[in-house]
């Protein structure tokens, strides 16, 4: 008796670790390395309304599945009313047990482009479309592609000379009709895109996970030059005064010659550049995941002083008159004098903050992972109001 009783306390005891081994592997897997962007999109404002495209999540199913998603356009009256919102796709979570994916992925992160002459505010959504909506009404105005999907889009669109500009996992640069949805040209890269396009006159300049920056006819898409680095190109490009100026996931920020796609200077720091830079009395200004705001020489890259946030940049900072106004992902919002170089700390928000500012009219405006959006006073850091985008 006291054997066989054992025996069947030793039978359960091995299927309990068995479990606990099948358990243990299975969040080992749903932790994995992160492939998506984090965040929601930053904030667009014209005629003083905001748009913006916060991450909605809904609870999964057992175990670790994930979340249903939702892709969604939320318009706000810059006063701080709710105005509309517009469901665009949900993802569908997955059943049963485990780390099963969700059937689709519906969450937007780039940030909305505005045309202000079509009256449309066009956004790309990681499952794949492209949408075109009625700025004032949330009506959906056309979808892209018709039928089925492109890969992920994770980066936001730019409008100019009647097109619309958008990246896509496939590698592919898109150019649409901005009034109707048409394509009109594509350029493939070797690897994804996360980058959103910037554009100087007519050409287009966009980064790859293939390492290269491409210059590119904004009319045609036929290739100009081609820039390579060591490492993937996530950041916007920024370009001033004929120069093109990028961070890599080499670890190195790049100044380029525009007309010829020329090193003009590169600096490198401790981590990834993810933020696009900005620029502010002929000084550079990149935030980086190393938690340091770089401020660097424009002419030949020399650091003129760095700026410990304390946590990563991912957040693309804003120039507001002499100052520069950035957030850290912990959520402490800083500006930064160009004049003494001196930082002084604005707001603690004290939630996460991946996404790009906004500044119009003297605030700037920032969604947080606790899906609220901040209304901030540049110059005092006072919180104007704050609201709930988590849709009506």
């Amino acid at each position: 008796m006291w054997i066989r009783h054992n025996r069947v306390w030793l039978g359960k005891g091995l299927l309990l670790l068995v479990i606990l081994l099948l358990c243990g592997i299975t969040a080992l897997g749903c932790i994995g390395i992160k492939s998506t962007p984090e965040g929601g999109s930053g904030g667009a404002v014209a005629n003083g309304v905001l748009y913006l495209c916060p991450i909605l999540k809904s609870a999964g199913g057992m175990g670790c599945a994930a979340p249903a998603t939702e892709a969604k356009l939320v318009a706000v009256n810059t006063s701080g009313s709710y105005l509309w919102d517009v469901l665009l796709e949900t993802s569908k979570p997955a059943g049963g047990m485990g780390c099963a994916a969700p059937t689709s992925s519906a969450a937007i992160y780039g940030t909305p482009a505005i045309n202000v002459e079509e009256g449309l505010v066009y956004v790309g959504s990681y499952n794949g479309k492209i949408y075109a909506i009625n700025a004032s009404s949330g009506a959906l105005r056309w979808v892209y592609p018709r039928q089925g999907n492109l890969q992920p889009i994770a980066g936001g669109a730019e409008v100019a000379l009647g097109k619309v500009y958008i990246g896509s996992s496939d590698g592919k640069l898109y150019a649409l009709d901005a009034a109707t949805g048409d394509e009109e040209w594509e350029f493939q890269t070797g690897d994804k895109i996360w980058s959103t396009p910037a554009i100087d006159g007519d050409t287009l300049y966009i980064g790859s996970f293939d390492k290269k920056l491409y210059a590119l006819s904004a009319i045609d898409g036929s290739k100009k030059w081609e820039f390579e680095t060591e490492g993937a190109i996530i950041s916007t490009p920024l370009i001033y005064d004929n120069s093109v100026y990028v961070g890599s996931f080499d670890r190195y920020f790049y100044a380029i010659d525009a007309t010829d796609g020329s090193l003009i200077w590169k600096f490198k720091a401790e981590n990834w550049f993810w933020a696009r830079p900005v620029v502010c009395n002929n000084t550079i200004y990149a935030g980086c995941l190393d938690g340091r705001v770089y401020a660097l020489n424009i002419k030949n890259g020399d650091k003129v002083a760095e700026f410990d946030l304390g946590s990563p940049i991912s957040s693309s900072p804003v120039s507001v008159g002499s100052s520069i106004i950035v957030a850290s992902e912990e959520g402490k919002v800083y500006s930064i004098d160009t004049g003494n170089n001196q930082k002084r700390e604005l707001k603690d928000l004290e939630a996460k903050v991946y996404a790009p500012l906004c500044f119009s009219n003297g605030v700037v405006y920032i969604y947080a992972n606790d899906q609220t959006l901040y209304a901030l006073n540049v110059q005092t850091g006072v919180s104007l109001w704050s609201l709930p985008v988590t849709g009506k």
